[in-house]
């Protein structure tokens, strides 16, 4: 395996991690016989599409046929997704029982998912709780009447952390109470406080590699055989556009576009031979 190259403001050999996921700067959160939890850089597909370029399902199953040194298919349930342009945590499992177990968790909106936000303006109410009706398009998701009949309910509740005056933005924290495509991207758009950086939905801000300052921080679900709580948190990327008030991981890198060249040719050796031979802690 090619050795991952990072830029020079991480520091693999200072992060303290014993899990990861091919390399000591890109962190495995949980992982046992049924779940793989781990980190989802901005710009990484989570799901491969007509496009074929590289994303993390494909990454999953060739780290774990090569950890477990694993020959013929791999299984890998995917039961969530993350926009490509978010960052933060992401559920996969490893066996059917898991993936269907947590399916109909989420269908039933019994998984409490916590987003960290940055928008463009001020954002006046200390707290609230948005309802709005909206129809996912091909590329965008609409706010759109009620009596539409495609509309979907959109549901989330907002905190206030923080306010930048001076550069007109606010820092969020957003529970979703409802999961529909894209829906804290337009339903922030629709109030007029776009997601910093998604120029999609109308932000002014070009950030990084096209990233948008939305971030899955954390996902609480009933873990699928012990029927116990399982609270996940993701830390904040290093390059994240908000330094105050939030917990940074200096070894944490925020775009696929940041590693990218490095993994390449794992996609490549998936599809012309057997796993190499690879140690990860």
């Amino acid at each position: 395996m090619t050795e991952c190259i990072v830029t020079p403001r991480l520091n693999p050999d200072d992060t303290g991690r014993e899990g990861f996921f091919f390399h000591p700067s890109w962190p495995i959160f949980y992982e046992d016989n049924h779940l793989l939890v781990l980190y989802k850089p901005s710009g990484l597909l989570t799901q491969g599409d007509i496009s074929k370029e590289p994303n993390l399902f494909d990454l999953v199953k060739r780290w774990i046929k090569i950890k477990y040194s694993k020959s013929g298919n791999v299984f890998v349930g995917l039961v969530h997704r993350l926009d490509r342009l978010a960052s933060g945590v992401i559920v996969f499992t490893k066996t059917s029982k898991a993936a269907g177990r947590l399916t109909e968790q989420f269908k039933n909106h019994l998984v409490e998912k916590i987003y960290l936000v940055v928008v463009e303006g001020i954002v006046e109410r200390r707290s609230d709780v948005l309802i709005h009706n909206v129809k996912p398009g091909r590329l965008r998701t609409v706010v759109v009447p009620k009596d539409d009949p495609d509309a979907q309910k959109a549901e989330l509740w907002y905190e206030v952390l923080d306010r930048s005056i001076k550069e007109k933005k606010t820092f969020m924290k957003i529970k979703l109470l409802t999961g529909r495509k894209h829906q804290i991207r337009a339903q922030m758009s629709f109030i007029k406080h776009p997601v910093l950086g998604d120029t999609l939905y109308g932000s002014t801000v070009k950030l990084r590699s096209g990233a948008i300052a939305l971030h899955a921080h954390e996902i609480i679900f009933e873990h699928p055989t012990r029927k116990v709580p399982i609270p996940i948190t993701s830390p904040v990327p290093a390059s994240w556009p908000w330094k105050k008030k939030v917990s940074i991981d200096k070894n944490l890198f925020w775009t696929w576009e940041e590693i990218k060249e490095s993994f390449l040719p794992l996609l490549v050796e998936a599809d012309q031979g057997p796993a190499p031979t690879q140690n990860f802690k």
